[in-house]
């Protein structure tokens, strides 16, 4: 492929503007992209009043930096959208403010796209860094399947690691939901609708770094956004309702949200569906055993807490 082939990219970094060192990491990062096409880099700030300064982080026409205002309602989707609406690249990636892209991210990436012409989404591996110690993330498999996202969250691809066609993202696959509730799960939303059209290209390399910040995440404890966010997943896409094993993973997660916040009734209603997906779904039981005070809401808490999980 001539230097002239390779289509240009953008890069949408949302930011609150309150994590300055990193968010230049993360753009320079890209900036310094083993690419030979042309990468715009997008910062847009949510809430927060822009800093023009970082456009000086460009390295000339090939690698510019602009940043903008979101226009649109708070929140990362929607600040992800308003980015998307104000690039005109052929691709469209993200990155996390205090993340970064590894160099080889974006080649690989569009190599495995353009070796499969209908596909209008990829992902790739990632590592997460903590302080001291770090860990790679990687799927197994050439591509990601609807199938496997309805059994799977696959955490093997993350928001930082997300390519898709501009083109798909204002039609077929659409903007990133901000109908959620609370944003949770918006990622992997997006890679279930992405998916219904055609299978996510997963490039086998580690393409993104992903600052670690503890085993907990924003959502956790936040136990009736989680139930909600969950429930409307599972209206959203009925597909769930033939994979048992996936329907009872979205069924077991909202039936604990539920019993975290005491509600015994509701929680007990969704382990039942959970059960009878699946035996196998271990919430079911934790349910079961808060209902009958065998445990108590705060060692569920610190076993989440010990496994980085929010539900």
């Amino acid at each position: 492929m001539s230097d002239h082939n390779w289509p240009s990219v953008a890069a949408v970094i949302t930011t609150r503007g309150d994590r300055a060192d990193f968010l230049r990491e993360a753009i320079e990062s890209i900036v310094a992209q083993d690419y030979p096409g042309r990468i715009n880099v997008m910062v847009v700030f949510d809430r927060a009043e822009p800093d023009e300064s970082l456009t000086e982080l460009g390295d000339g026409p090939m690698r510019e930096v602009r940043v903008m205002l979101s226009d649109r309602p708070p929140g990362s989707s929607a600040s992800r959208n308003a980015g998307i609406l104000a690039t005109e690249s052929d691709l469209v990636g993200f990155c996390d403010d205090d993340d970064s892209w590894l160099p080889g991210k974006l080649r690989s990436q569009v190599t495995a796209l353009r070796s499969r012409p209908r596909a209008l989404f990829a992902s790739c591996g990632a590592i997460t860094t903590y302080d001291g110690w770090s860990a790679e993330c990687m799927w197994s498999k050439p591509q990601i399947a609807h199938a496997d996202l309805l059994v799977s969250r696959v955490k093997e691809a993350n928001t930082d690691s997300f390519l898709a066609y501009r083109s798909a993202l204002l039609g077929p696959i659409g903007l990133f939901s901000e109908e959620i509730p609370g944003g949770f799960a918006e990622d992997y939303e997006m890679l279930l609708r992405a998916a219904r059209h055609s299978p996510i290209v997963y490039a086998h390399e580690v393409g993104v770094r992903v600052r670690g910040h503890g085993r907990t995440s924003h959502f956790t404890g936040n136990w009736e956004t989680i139930a909600s966010a969950n429930e409307w997943l599972l209206d959203a896409y009925p597909e769930f309702r033939s994979e048992r094993r996936g329907f009872a993973r979205i069924a077991g997660q909202i039936s604990l949200a539920w019993g975290m916040l005491g509600r015994r009734g509701t929680a007990m209603r969704w382990a039942v569906r959970a059960f009878l997906a699946s035996p196998l779904e271990i919430r079911s039981y934790v349910v079961t055993a808060l209902a009958m005070r065998a445990v108590s809401r705060s060692w569920v808490q610190r076993r989440l807490d010990a496994i980085g999980a929010t539900s």
